[in-house]
């Protein structure tokens, strides 16, 4: 697919933009550039556009705006050691976008062109990759329904869209270690769509988020709908329980939880360093005695806006614990500068993850 190039009218001067991504916090500030395509029912995928950054017209009937067919992914553009730029497992996020458009009833968009949609506005905004300690430049691909009309059947017409945004730290706390709040809502059900990368999922969280928030913690905990007993998932990451006895655990996909390509990443590390890993059910209740126990000695959640973050306490109505000491244990330590390294180009890798950009 060819990529016709819009100039941009009048892109952020370079000192107002350097000011921006000296701390730009996450999700806050946003690059000059942006892909579009679009999708027909009868013309499938066509006007691919790399072109300036702006709003976008939609009609008040646009179906996304009524029944909500929508979905994303998040990745993210590294600085090497060598000064170049690289993406981590895009492919991996290609394949995930695909498998929550089967599931919204929306098109595929062919693995390649979401990943050279990628490459395009990554290499034209490299300039804005913020300097601060851990930066990156995330990437928010999505796609929607833009076909006007009343009536609940999938849309004949959809826009899929690339933005950057320069992102720092992802928790606000900027804590070593985070507290979470045990939620009494339900994030996902047996045969929705809790597998799928749609704002739903999302929508659905806001309210236990900000109760969360409210009451002093990072983020919520999510358990499973039928029992009320299961741990699933901490807000839009996966939950990871390390043992006195070298093992490892992290709550089972079944379709409630989302199939997080850093927790696939981790899996493969953590198996490599010879570590028993398994994808088990984990109770509210044994969580609490295991930390309380010493049994438990680290708890940590990931995602590609977090990475890797040791979660020190946990909160609910029954009361609270501390896992660990409470702060970064030393698998979640190690977890984490092996990961990043092999994301940066400091680590090795022996898998293929990285892609560097030309």
């Amino acid at each position: 697919m060819k990529f016709e190039h819009i100039q941009h009218p009048a892109p952020v001067p370079g000192a107002t933009r350097a000011q921006a991504i000296a701390d730009p916090g996450f999700g806050k500030v946003f690059t000059d550039h942006m892909v579009m395509i679009d999708y027909d029912e009868g013309e499938g995928w066509h006007n691919a556009t790399l072109g300036p950054c702006e709003p976008i017209p939609l009609h008040p009937a646009s179906s996304v705006l009524h029944y909500a067919q929508e979905i994303f992914e998040g990745l993210k553009a590294y600085r090497q050691a060598d000064g170049t730029m690289a993406l981590f497992r895009p492919e991996a996020n290609a394949k995930r976008f695909n498998e929550s458009a089967k599931r919204l009833a929306m098109p595929e968009l062919p693995e390649d062109v979401f990943i050279e949609s990628v490459k395009q506005v990554v290499k034209k905004d490299a300039d804005w990759f913020p300097g601060v300690e851990g930066g990156s430049l995330y990437i928010r691909p999505f796609m929607f329904a833009n076909e006007h009309f009343l009536g609940v059947r999938p849309a004949t017409k959809y826009k899929f869209i690339v933005i950057l945004s320069p992102a720092g730290n992802y928790f606000k706390s900027g804590a070593p270690a985070v507290s979470v709040w045990i939620s009494e809502y339900t994030r996902a059900a047996p045969g929705g769509t809790g597998a799928a990368k749609c704002g739903g999922n999302y929508a659905a969280s806001l309210v236990p988020t900000g109760e969360a928030f409210a009451k002093g913690h990072d983020q919520t905990v999510f358990l499973d709908a039928a029992e009320h007993k299961w741990v699933e998932e901490l807000g839009g990451m996966n939950l990871f329980f390390v043992f006195d006895d070298g093992r490892v655990i992290t709550p089972p996909l079944g379709g409630t939880i989302l199939p997080g390509i850093t927790r696939d990443s981790i899996i493969t590390l953590a198996r490599e360093q010879g570590l028993d890993v398994a994808e088990e059910m984990y109770s509210i209740d044994q969580w609490r005695e295991d930390a309380q126990s010493g049994k438990l000695v680290e708890t940590f959640a990931c995602g590609t806006a977090a990475v890797v973050t040791a979660v020190g306490k946990v909160a609910g109505r029954d009361g609270e614990f501390t896992i660990g000491s409470g702060g970064p244990g030393q698998l979640t330590t190690t977890i984490r500068e092996k990961l990043v390294g092999i994301q940066r180009g400091t680590v090795e890798d022996t898998h293929g993850w990285v892609m560097k950009l030309d």
